[in-house]
């Protein structure tokens, strides 16, 4: 299976970006993807910045490189932004939004379909994959079972499936919303919260009044508390099938985690458990690591 990076949830500085890419090219990865998905504000980069990143790490780490867009588009500026991005004319990008979808394949050219796409079976992706879809990463609540219904769907069907990529480490994008939780969580407005995301790198932990870890902030995004973490279902995704693990950026010891999968990937046994959620795998809560609770 492939190994791909996924696109920086979090905001960062600049300097904290171009580090953090430099580092990750000499890593074992197939696929980076670049570029901002959560919030149109934050703009440490440019999107002439991203290409001209998106070039360098090409050359310099050999994997194919995807630009990816915005999950909510809230205003015409953003809908502007998003056809410059898709009309790039070079690098590949990942879809995140339907008017995404809408604007690639009206002009003939391949593309990526995040986990922000609401695609639960065949048929949908059926239909995108013959308007251009070349790779699919499933929304993260989706099962194991799920999947393997699906592509059982397409088979018995006769339908073209595009590559399949599993996001298999980080905290889960769960929602978006139109207000910034890490803006109100400072007292500040949307319109003038001065970047407040960038106070924190890995998000904002949210807790329970009983203080149990229920959700991660990051600006409109509402993200696990926990990162999910698939790689002891190495094994049954390769038999199912999946051709590519999404790894989720974080802001310490990302090489560590790399390496971690990419040796499971060159023929170590992989663990039987794992810190980390992966309910959702198996078709429970999201939040759960059900070995703990007898589920599997």
């Amino acid at each position: 299976m492939k190994l791909t990076l996924g696109p920086i949830l979090f905001y960062w500085a600049r300097q904290q970006i171009m580090d953090f890419y430099a580092d990750m090219s000499e890593q074992p990865l197939d696929v980076i993807y670049l570029g901002e998905t959560v919030c149109s504000k934050r703009r440490a980069l440019s999107l002439d910045d991203w290409i001209g990143l998106a070039r360098d790490v090409r050359e310099a780490s050999g994997a194919e490189v995807v630009l990816s867009g915005l999950a909510l588009i809230e205003a015409a500026s953003e809908l502007s932004s998003l056809r410059r991005l898709c009309d790039n004319g070079e690098i590949k990008v990942e879809a995140n939004d339907m008017a995404a979808v809408h604007y690639l394949s009206r002009k003939g050219v391949e593309f990526v379909g995040g986990p922000s796409l609401n695609v639960y079976n065949a048929f949908a992706l059926e239909e995108l994959t013959r308007n251009g879809l070349t790779r699919w990463v499933p929304p993260v609540e989706c099962s194991a079972d799920l999947l393997a219904a699906l592509m059982q769907q397409a088979q018995q069907n006769q339908l073209e499936l595009p590559e399949i990529e599993v996001f298999a480490w980080g905290h889960l994008p769960l929602a978006y919303s139109a207000r910034c939780f890490t803006a109100r969580a400072e007292n500040l407005p949307k319109d003038d919260c001065g970047f407040i995301c960038q106070n924190y790198p890995e998000g904002v932990p949210l807790t329970s009044q009983e203080a149990q870890p229920v959700f991660t902030l990051n600006g409109i995004q509402t993200m696990s508390a926990t990162p999910a973490n698939l790689l002891a279902e190495y094994p049954r995704m390769q038999r199912m099938g999946i051709d590519a693990l999404r790894l989720s950026p974080r802001a310490r010891d990302m090489a560590q985690v790399v390496q971690m999968f990419d040796t499971v990937r060159q023929g170590a046994q992989p663990p039987l458990a794992l810190d980390g959620c992966n309910g959702y795998w198996h078709g429970q809560a999201g939040m759960l690591r059900v070995e703990e609770v007898g589920l599997c």
